[in-house]
């Protein structure tokens, strides 16, 4: 079995939602990096209204919020050949 792909939590800073993800991608123990849509105008349009949004690196697949931590579990371990 492979190691899932890294994820990315695009996020913005004063979001609360993201905070809960953050906590969720902490505890799972995943592997992860945080991107803030605001430092890049192109993020920003795709993301603005979407945050917090978790991507596997690598893919096109994502996955909005909400859902809860077996979920996202589920996602980071999910196929990452996207």
């Amino acid at each position: 079995m492979t190691s899932p792909a890294p994820l990315i939590l695009y996020t913005r800073e004063g979001c609360h939602l993201c905070d809960q993800v953050i906590l969720m991608l902490r505890e799972a123990g995943l592997d992860w990096r945080e991107v803030d849509i605001e430092d890049a105008p192109a993020l920003a349009d795709t993301y603005g209204l979407r945050v917090p949004v978790v991507a596997l690196e690598g893919t096109t697949r994502e996955l909005d919020f909400p859902f809860g931590q077996e979920k996202l579990v589920a996602f980071a371990g999910s196929d990452a050949a996207g």
